[in-house]
């Protein structure tokens, strides 16, 4: 009689194990791209400390353009995680959007702009 129960939580147990995993979970899905604008090298003369004790003869400043461009994109259906944002800047002018899901259902989507001016 002990093997019959034995055998019966076992059953039990293996048939409950198996409970909820018939579900797929699905894949998720993420990108991105990024463009890069490196600026030409420029080519500097450096000159040998000074002999007057300091060395700051000339001072040379260095500026290179800021440019860049990214976005990206998440798309989880497991996790109901959904977005995407977008950005771009030229010089001082920033341009770019994000979008997201809500955890009440709506999308909230968010076009930004700044320059030096408006900040």
């Amino acid at each position: 009689m002990f093997s019959k129960i034995v055998c019966l939580l076992g059953v039990v147990a293996v048939a409950t194990a198996q409970y909820g995993h018939d579900q797929s979970h699905g894949h998720a899905f993420s990108s991105q791209h990024i463009s890069r604008h490196d600026g030409p090298a420029q080519v500097v003369h450096v000159k040998g400390h000074g002999h007057d004790g300091h060395g700051h003869e000339d001072h040379i400043d260095y500026y290179a353009h800021p440019k860049y461009e990214f976005e990206y994109k998440v798309s989880d259906p497991h996790t109901g995680d959904h977005k995407s944002q977008h950005e771009s800047r030229d010089g001082d002018v920033v341009k770019g959007y994000y979008s997201l899901h809500q955890p009440d259902g709506s999308i909230r989507h968010v076009d930004y702009h700044g320059d030096k001016h408006s900040g």
